[in-house]
Protein backbone atom coordinates (compact mmCIF):
# COMPACT_ATOMS: atom_id res chain seq x y z
CA UNK A 1 0.00 0.00 0.00
CA UNK A 2 1.14 3.22 -1.02
CA UNK A 3 1.80 6.23 1.81
CA UNK A 4 0.66 9.48 0.32
CA UNK A 5 2.84 12.86 1.52
CA UNK A 6 0.72 15.94 1.94
CA UNK A 7 1.02 17.56 -1.82
CA UNK A 8 -0.08 13.94 -3.37
CA UNK A 9 -3.35 14.14 -1.59
CA UNK A 10 -5.70 14.82 -4.98
CA UNK A 11 -3.72 11.94 -6.85
CA UNK A 12 -4.49 9.88 -3.47
CA UNK A 13 -8.60 10.51 -4.16
CA UNK A 14 -8.07 9.70 -7.50
CA UNK A 15 -6.34 6.19 -7.02
CA UNK A 16 -9.02 5.43 -4.16
CA UNK A 17 -11.92 6.21 -6.12
CA UNK A 18 -10.27 3.81 -9.02
CA UNK A 19 -10.17 1.20 -6.30
CA UNK A 20 -13.87 1.40 -5.67
CA UNK A 21 -14.75 0.94 -8.92
CA UNK A 22 -12.62 -1.81 -9.39
CA UNK A 23 -14.08 -3.92 -6.48
CA UNK A 24 -17.70 -2.59 -7.67
CA UNK A 25 -16.78 -3.85 -11.22
CA UNK A 26 -15.64 -7.55 -10.10
CA UNK A 27 -19.32 -8.10 -7.95
CA UNK A 28 -21.16 -6.59 -10.59
CA UNK A 29 -22.68 -7.18 -14.35
CA UNK A 30 -22.06 -3.65 -14.84
CA UNK A 31 -19.01 -2.87 -17.22
CA UNK A 32 -17.92 -0.25 -15.80
CA UNK A 33 -13.63 -0.26 -17.28
CA UNK A 34 -13.74 2.31 -19.31
CA UNK A 35 -14.69 4.93 -16.62
CA UNK A 36 -11.55 3.11 -14.82
CA UNK A 37 -9.43 3.79 -18.14
CA UNK A 38 -10.46 7.00 -17.59
CA UNK A 39 -9.80 7.92 -14.06
CA UNK A 40 -6.27 5.96 -15.01
CA UNK A 41 -5.37 7.96 -17.31
CA UNK A 42 -5.94 11.08 -15.09
CA UNK A 43 -4.15 10.05 -12.25
CA UNK A 44 -1.23 9.26 -14.42
CA UNK A 45 -1.67 12.61 -15.57
CA UNK A 46 -1.55 14.49 -12.26
CA UNK A 47 1.31 12.36 -10.90
CA UNK A 48 3.24 13.48 -13.35
CA UNK A 49 2.58 16.72 -13.70
CA UNK A 50 3.21 16.95 -9.74
CA UNK A 51 6.29 15.36 -9.96
CA UNK A 52 7.40 17.53 -12.73
CA UNK A 53 6.91 20.77 -10.44
CA UNK A 54 8.04 19.65 -7.22
CA UNK A 55 9.57 22.84 -4.51
CA UNK A 56 12.67 21.91 -3.04
CA UNK A 57 10.35 21.31 0.18
CA UNK A 58 8.10 18.26 -1.52
CA UNK A 59 11.24 16.55 -2.75
CA UNK A 60 12.74 16.87 0.57
CA UNK A 61 9.82 14.73 1.50
CA UNK A 62 10.06 12.69 -1.22
CA UNK A 63 14.09 11.62 -0.60
CA UNK A 64 12.77 10.89 2.76
CA UNK A 65 10.13 8.88 2.08
CA UNK A 66 10.34 5.44 3.67
CA UNK A 67 9.46 3.17 1.25
CA UNK A 68 12.19 4.46 -0.84
CA UNK A 69 15.08 1.93 -1.36
CA UNK A 70 17.29 1.27 1.15
CA UNK A 71 21.49 0.01 0.76
CA UNK A 72 19.73 -3.49 1.23
CA UNK A 73 17.28 -2.98 -1.67
CA UNK A 74 20.21 -2.17 -3.78
CA UNK A 75 21.87 -5.02 -2.83
CA UNK A 76 19.71 -6.98 -4.24
CA UNK A 77 18.78 -5.51 -6.91
CA UNK A 78 22.22 -4.36 -8.54
CA UNK A 79 25.01 -6.39 -6.87
CA UNK A 80 25.65 -9.89 -6.23
CA UNK A 81 27.54 -12.14 -4.27
CA UNK A 82 27.47 -9.34 -1.41
CA UNK A 83 29.83 -10.40 1.32
CA UNK A 84 29.57 -7.71 4.43
CA UNK A 85 32.53 -6.90 6.42
CA UNK A 86 32.47 -5.34 9.88
CA UNK A 87 33.70 -3.46 12.72
CA UNK A 88 36.43 -0.45 13.00
CA UNK A 89 39.09 -2.88 14.46
CA UNK A 90 38.98 0.12 17.49
CA UNK A 91 35.70 0.43 19.03
CA UNK A 92 33.12 -2.05 17.58
CA UNK A 93 30.28 -2.11 14.61
CA UNK A 94 28.27 0.51 13.83
CA UNK A 95 25.40 -0.36 11.21
CA UNK A 96 24.39 2.91 10.15
CA UNK A 97 26.99 2.00 7.90
CA UNK A 98 27.49 -1.03 6.06
CA UNK A 99 30.36 -1.98 3.44
CA UNK A 100 31.63 -5.03 2.08
CA UNK A 101 32.98 -7.00 -1.00
CA UNK A 102 30.10 -7.32 -3.90
CA UNK A 103 29.72 -7.67 -7.35
CA UNK A 104 27.85 -5.58 -10.00
CA UNK A 105 25.01 -8.00 -11.74
CA UNK A 106 25.58 -9.56 -14.65
CA UNK A 107 23.58 -6.87 -16.89
CA UNK A 108 25.36 -4.16 -15.43
CA UNK A 109 28.47 -5.78 -16.42
CA UNK A 110 29.57 -8.03 -13.54
CA UNK A 111 32.25 -6.08 -12.01
CA UNK A 112 33.72 -6.93 -8.47
CA UNK A 113 33.54 -3.76 -6.36
CA UNK A 114 34.40 -2.45 -2.75
CA UNK A 115 30.75 -1.48 -1.39
CA UNK A 116 30.13 1.07 1.00
CA UNK A 117 26.88 2.95 2.16
CA UNK A 118 24.03 4.18 5.02
CA UNK A 119 21.17 1.51 5.52
CA UNK A 120 18.42 3.78 7.39
CA UNK A 121 16.28 0.19 8.04
CA UNK A 122 12.89 -0.43 6.68
CA UNK A 123 10.81 -0.92 9.62
CA UNK A 124 10.99 0.13 13.51
CA UNK A 125 13.10 -2.80 14.81
CA UNK A 126 15.52 -2.59 11.90
CA UNK A 127 15.62 1.63 11.83
CA UNK A 128 16.72 1.82 15.80
CA UNK A 129 19.31 -1.14 14.48
CA UNK A 130 20.58 1.22 11.74
CA UNK A 131 20.55 4.34 13.96
CA UNK A 132 17.96 5.38 11.09
CA UNK A 133 21.17 5.76 8.93
CA UNK A 134 23.12 8.29 11.18
CA UNK A 135 26.58 7.31 11.72
CA UNK A 136 29.43 7.18 14.21
CA UNK A 137 32.53 7.28 14.37
CA UNK A 138 33.17 3.75 14.05
CA UNK A 139 31.04 3.31 11.28
CA UNK A 140 33.37 6.14 9.23
CA UNK A 141 36.22 4.37 10.76
CA UNK A 142 35.29 1.23 9.02
CA UNK A 143 34.76 3.19 5.53
CA UNK A 144 38.27 3.84 5.88
CA UNK A 145 39.16 0.74 6.75
CA UNK A 146 37.10 -0.55 3.11
CA UNK A 147 38.38 2.03 1.16
CA UNK A 148 42.06 1.11 1.88
CA UNK A 149 41.42 -2.73 1.71
CA UNK A 150 40.03 -1.67 -2.15
CA UNK A 151 43.00 0.18 -2.82
CA UNK A 152 45.48 -2.58 -1.36
CA UNK A 153 43.08 -5.22 -4.28
CA UNK A 154 42.53 -2.47 -7.06
CA UNK A 155 38.75 -2.85 -6.73
CA UNK A 156 36.39 0.92 -7.99
CA UNK A 157 34.70 2.11 -4.31
CA UNK A 158 30.91 2.59 -4.77
CA UNK A 159 29.12 4.44 -2.26
CA UNK A 160 24.97 4.53 -1.57
CA UNK A 161 24.76 7.64 0.56
CA UNK A 162 21.19 8.13 2.40
CA UNK A 163 21.71 9.96 5.80
CA UNK A 164 20.10 12.74 7.36
CA UNK A 165 23.39 13.58 8.90
CA UNK A 166 26.55 11.57 11.01
CA UNK A 167 24.90 10.87 14.75
CA UNK A 168 25.47 13.89 17.16
CA UNK A 169 24.95 12.08 20.47
CA UNK A 170 27.65 13.17 22.89
CA UNK A 171 28.87 9.76 23.07
CA UNK A 172 29.43 10.03 19.26
CA UNK A 173 31.39 13.37 19.58
CA UNK A 174 33.67 11.71 22.86
CA UNK A 175 34.80 9.02 20.36
CA UNK A 176 36.00 11.48 17.86
CA UNK A 177 33.25 12.04 15.35
CA UNK A 178 34.59 14.72 13.69
CA UNK A 179 37.89 13.64 13.03
CA UNK A 180 36.64 10.25 11.72
CA UNK A 181 34.11 12.01 9.27
CA UNK A 182 37.41 14.46 8.35
CA UNK A 183 39.53 11.31 8.09
CA UNK A 184 37.07 9.61 5.92
CA UNK A 185 36.60 12.40 3.69
CA UNK A 186 40.41 12.49 2.87
CA UNK A 187 40.40 8.69 2.39
CA UNK A 188 38.27 9.23 -0.49
CA UNK A 189 39.89 11.73 -1.85
CA UNK A 190 43.45 9.79 -1.60
CA UNK A 191 41.68 6.70 -3.31
CA UNK A 192 44.36 5.02 -5.67
CA UNK A 193 41.06 3.33 -7.36
CA UNK A 194 38.10 4.83 -9.18
CA UNK A 195 34.96 6.18 -6.84
CA UNK A 196 31.64 6.49 -7.70
CA UNK A 197 29.40 8.07 -5.24
CA UNK A 198 25.71 8.41 -5.33
CA UNK A 199 23.32 10.23 -3.20
CA UNK A 200 20.01 7.84 -3.34
CA UNK A 201 17.84 9.74 -0.49
CA UNK A 202 19.31 12.59 1.79
CA UNK A 203 22.88 13.07 1.49
CA UNK A 204 22.85 15.71 4.67
CA UNK A 205 26.01 17.48 5.88
CA UNK A 206 29.45 15.61 6.67
CA UNK A 207 27.72 12.73 7.20
CA UNK A 208 27.19 12.34 3.62
CA UNK A 209 30.39 14.03 2.51
CA UNK A 210 32.24 11.62 4.22
CA UNK A 211 30.98 8.63 1.77
CA UNK A 212 30.84 10.87 -1.19
CA UNK A 213 34.42 13.15 -1.81
CA UNK A 214 34.79 11.06 -4.98
CA UNK A 215 35.54 11.66 -8.81
CA UNK A 216 31.97 11.10 -9.79
CA UNK A 217 28.68 11.84 -7.53
CA UNK A 218 25.75 10.96 -9.42
CA UNK A 219 22.33 11.97 -7.77
CA UNK A 220 18.87 10.61 -7.84
CA UNK A 221 16.31 13.09 -8.95
CA UNK A 222 14.34 13.62 -5.76
CA UNK A 223 16.96 13.12 -3.69
CA UNK A 224 18.62 15.85 -2.16
CA UNK A 225 22.04 17.24 -0.85
CA UNK A 226 22.85 19.57 1.36
CA UNK A 227 25.45 20.70 4.18
CA UNK A 228 22.08 20.90 7.04
CA UNK A 229 18.21 19.87 7.00
CA UNK A 230 16.12 22.51 6.01
CA UNK A 231 14.86 22.14 9.14
CA UNK A 232 18.19 22.93 11.24
CA UNK A 233 18.82 25.93 8.73
CA UNK A 234 15.44 27.57 9.88
CA UNK A 235 15.54 26.92 13.20
CA UNK A 236 18.90 28.86 13.01
CA UNK A 237 18.16 31.98 10.51
CA UNK A 238 14.71 32.22 11.35
CA UNK A 239 14.24 30.23 15.29
CA UNK A 240 11.86 28.14 13.61
CA UNK A 241 11.52 24.95 11.83
CA UNK A 242 8.67 26.51 10.27
CA UNK A 243 10.31 27.97 7.42
CA UNK A 244 11.87 24.74 6.86
CA UNK A 245 9.92 24.91 2.93
CA UNK A 246 11.86 28.84 2.60
CA UNK A 247 15.31 27.06 3.89
CA UNK A 248 15.00 24.37 1.35
CA UNK A 249 14.47 26.95 -1.34
CA UNK A 250 17.29 29.15 -0.53
CA UNK A 251 20.38 26.22 0.24
CA UNK A 252 19.81 24.67 -3.84
CA UNK A 253 19.29 21.41 -2.16
CA UNK A 254 17.79 19.74 -5.20
CA UNK A 255 19.64 17.67 -8.17
CA UNK A 256 18.70 20.30 -10.36
CA UNK A 257 20.06 23.09 -8.50
CA UNK A 258 23.63 20.65 -7.47
CA UNK A 259 24.43 20.00 -11.19
CA UNK A 260 24.36 23.41 -12.38
CA UNK A 261 26.88 24.20 -9.27
CA UNK A 262 28.94 21.82 -10.16
CA UNK A 263 28.37 19.84 -6.94
CA UNK A 264 27.51 16.83 -8.50
CA UNK A 265 28.00 15.08 -11.86
CA UNK A 266 24.82 13.44 -13.07
CA UNK A 267 20.69 12.89 -12.27
CA UNK A 268 19.50 9.41 -12.12
CA UNK A 269 16.33 9.59 -13.55
CA UNK A 270 13.23 7.69 -11.05
CA UNK A 271 10.44 6.39 -12.14
CA UNK A 272 7.18 9.08 -12.12
CA UNK A 273 5.75 9.03 -8.97
CA UNK A 274 9.35 8.87 -7.09
CA UNK A 275 11.81 5.79 -6.64
CA UNK A 276 9.29 4.52 -3.73
CA UNK A 277 6.68 3.73 -6.13
CA UNK A 278 8.74 1.64 -8.52
CA UNK A 279 11.67 0.73 -6.43
CA UNK A 280 12.87 -1.87 -9.29
CA UNK A 281 13.13 0.35 -12.20
CA UNK A 282 14.85 3.10 -10.31
CA UNK A 283 17.43 0.42 -9.02
CA UNK A 284 18.03 -0.46 -12.38
CA UNK A 285 18.25 3.21 -13.32
CA UNK A 286 21.10 3.69 -10.39
CA UNK A 287 23.07 -0.18 -11.94
CA UNK A 288 23.06 1.06 -15.27
CA UNK A 289 24.53 4.55 -14.46
CA UNK A 290 27.18 3.43 -11.87
CA UNK A 291 28.55 0.87 -14.73
CA UNK A 292 28.92 3.32 -17.02
CA UNK A 293 30.58 5.56 -14.55
CA UNK A 294 33.07 2.53 -13.54
CA UNK A 295 33.55 2.04 -17.41
CA UNK A 296 34.66 5.29 -18.55
CA UNK A 297 37.62 5.49 -14.82
CA UNK A 298 38.66 2.33 -16.00
CA UNK A 299 42.32 2.28 -17.01
CA UNK A 300 42.88 5.87 -15.01
CA UNK A 301 46.17 5.75 -12.70
CA UNK A 302 46.17 6.47 -9.63
CA UNK A 303 47.49 10.22 -9.82
CA UNK A 304 44.74 10.67 -12.64
CA UNK A 305 42.18 9.73 -9.80
CA UNK A 306 43.25 12.05 -7.56
CA UNK A 307 43.59 14.97 -10.39
CA UNK A 308 40.19 14.25 -11.65
CA UNK A 309 39.18 14.69 -7.68
CA UNK A 310 40.61 17.39 -7.01
CA UNK A 311 40.06 19.50 -10.34
CA UNK A 312 35.71 18.31 -9.86
CA UNK A 313 35.93 19.86 -5.64
CA UNK A 314 38.24 23.04 -6.96
CA UNK A 315 35.42 23.63 -9.76
CA UNK A 316 32.30 23.81 -7.63
CA UNK A 317 30.37 27.28 -7.59
CA UNK A 318 33.11 28.51 -10.36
Amino acid sequence: MISYLEFEKPVAALEARIAELRETARGGDIDISSEIRRLEGKSAELLASTYKALTPWQKTQVARHPARPHFKDYVEQIFTDFLPLGGDRRFGEDQAIVGGFARLAPQFGGGRVMLIGHEKGNDTQSRIRHNFGMGKPEGYRKAIRLMEMASRFGLPVVTLVDTSGAFPGVEAEERGQAEAIARSTEACLALGVPMVATIVGEGGSGGAVALASAERVLMFEHAIYSVISPEGCASILWRTAEKAADAAEAMKVTAQDLLTLGVIDRIVREPVGGAHRDPATACASLGKAIAEELAALSGKSADELRNLRAERFLKIGA
